[in-house]
């Protein structure tokens, strides 16, 4: 916020006797000296689009990069291809159109998008997004859950390589994210196995968990240890938690109190997702970034512990 700070200086009097019986008395009037703040700039934060995807064609993701790099907003943007399914043959997931696409699909299509986003920014924009190849724990038809965690990581991986090769790494950089709600995993063991597969295959790009807690972790499905693994647990892991009302705030502020508490390290929060549109009248990114922000103060104080990058992405179905 704009604004002046006013220096005042020390006013200074002489008294001087001129070989007469009274001094003259010199008063110098105090100087004001008013020093202009140079104001700092208004960033005006704006949310990225994530996708439910419906496909994995190189065209339609790479007219959505398009799309996405002329609003010219920067941060994750989070591609969500379905859960994770293997058709016999090989691993990948069930597409919101619930068709099959291989992993090896998926790549290709994130590539296609990538290019779409490089080749429409704006001239002189330098914007980049870290862009993630999504899922769900929501019953995954896969023989080995752990494998399928590690077939997404090394696919995350190779794509981080294309963007190199066909100069697109500046702009763009591989992640991969899950969508994880305790109630469609109530035993906890698939989505666990999953996160050690991509643990195992160590390749170092982030896996956002982009999910809830349904209920918290006091009263609802998981516990604190199960909770704090999928959302900051691993070394690449980061929460980027749905928040679509304040109740979601205070469950993703208890977990971040627990953690504190129990293992001495914070919930590593990467921003925050919503599900605004002119439709539902849900709320929207940023004033879900500030109730975040608030529930965490209020749990764990003022400071590193309560920082949520101002990474705001709101999700809806692909266009």
């Amino acid at each position: 916020m704009a604004g002046h700070r006013l220096v005042q200086g020390v006013p200074a009097s002489a008294v001087q006797a001129h070989g007469v019986r009274r001094p003259v008395l010199r008063t110098i009037a105090p100087v004001h000296v008013v020093r202009k703040v140079q104001p700092h700039p208004h960033v005006r934060l704006r949310a990225t689009i994530s996708l439910y995807e419906h496909t994995t064609s190189s065209y339609v993701l790479g007219r959505q990069g398009c799309r996405a790099a002329k609003r010219g907003v920067g941060g994750v943007v989070i591609l969500d291809f379905g859960k994770p399914a293997f058709n016999g043959n090989t691993y990948g997931t069930i597409l919101f159109s619930n068709r099959f696409a291989t992993n090896r699909a998926i790549t290709r299509g994130m590539l296609g998008y990538a290019r779409g986003y490089a080749n429409c920014l704006p001239r002189g924009l330098d914007a980049a997004i870290s862009l993630a190849r999504g899922t769900s724990n929501y019953h995954p038809h896969v023989p080995n859950p752990f494998y399928a965690g590690w077939r997404w990581a090394n696919e995350t991986k190779l794509l981080q390589r294309l963007l190199r090769a066909h100069g697109l790494s500046r702009h763009v950089t591989s992640a991969a994210a899950d969508d994880v709600e305790p109630a469609w995993d109530r035993t906890f063991w698939r989505t666990r196995d999953f996160y050690r597969g991509y643990a195992r295959a160590r390749v170092g790009q982030l896996l956002y968990n982009y999910g809830s807690l349904d209920g918290g972790v006091r009263h609802g499905v998981w516990n604190v240890r199960q909770a704090f693994f999928v959302a900051s647990g691993m070394r690449d892991s980061r929460a980027i938690p749905e928040i679509y009302n304040s109740a979601m705030a205070r469950e993703w502020a208890d977990l971040a109190r627990f953690a504190r508490r129990r293992y001495h390290r914070p919930v590593k929060f990467a921003g925050v997702m919503t599900t605004h549109t002119s439709a539902n009248h849900g709320i929207k990114p940023v004033a879900a970034h500030s109730l975040l922000t608030r529930e965490l103060a209020r749990s764990v104080g003022r400071g590193p512990a309560s920082y949520v990058p101002p990474s705001l992405t709101n999700i809806r179905s692909a266009y």
